[in-house]
């Protein structure tokens, strides 16, 4: 009986653990000094989740202008030294502060005392929710309106992925296979089939 109920409350534990995260990484067969290939986001979004193909990204010509990878830091911004962060204005801080270093896929390969990469989370949490690494999260005034606008998770990811592939197929409009712009939700979220 003993046995049973000790298995029952792992089992329990590790599906609220689970059930509870918003994004999740696929490490199968990668250690933590490796980017992850792929990573499920938005698991309760009422249109799906979202498979992010994340090694495509970072491997692949992604970039607005198709001629090179997308870097770390147009994701992850606070993975480098301030005064890099500074040059790209709405981001105010970096993670540690004392960073000195850029986040590249190599430096993390090779560096086993590079800083941990931070997940997007840790600064822009879900609405109602305390960030991980800040008091609070973060809100930002758009050119041209009167409001802050609270960053969480939803509005970072929507934002950063959607302008770029909308710039992407501004850039190049004569791609055979454009990213799904911000205006085509269910291109990238898609409903689990049960």
């Amino acid at each position: 009986m003993k046995r049973f109920t000790l298995f029952g409350l792992i089992v329990l534990s590790l599906l609220l653990l689970t059930s509870s995260s918003q994004i999740t990484y696929d490490l199968s067969a990668q250690d933590a000094k490796k980017p992850p290939e792929t990573i499920v986001m938005a698991k309760e979004a009422k249109l799906g989740q979202v498979t992010f193909k994340h090694l495509d990204h970072i491997t692949k010509n992604r970039s607005v202008d198709g001629t090179k990878p997308i870097a770390c830091v147009e994701c992850h911004h606070t993975a480098q030294p301030a005064a890099e962060a500074a040059k790209v204005p709405p981001h105010k801080m970096v993670w540690p502060a004392d960073r000195t270093t850029t986040l590249t896929a190599e430096l993390l390969e090779k560096d086993p005392n590079a800083p941990a990469v931070n997940i997007c989370t840790d600064c822009h949490a879900r609405a109602d929710t305390k960030p991980k690494l800040l008091p609070e999260i973060p809100k930002l005034k758009f050119e041209g309106s009167t409001e802050e606008t609270v960053l969480t998770n939803q509005q970072a990811f929507h934002r950063t992925c959607g302008a770029c592939h909308d710039a992407v197929v501004k850039a190049r409009p004569d791609l055979s296979t454009p990213p799904p712009t911000s205006k085509k939700c269910v291109a990238c979220h898609k409903k689990s089939v049960a």
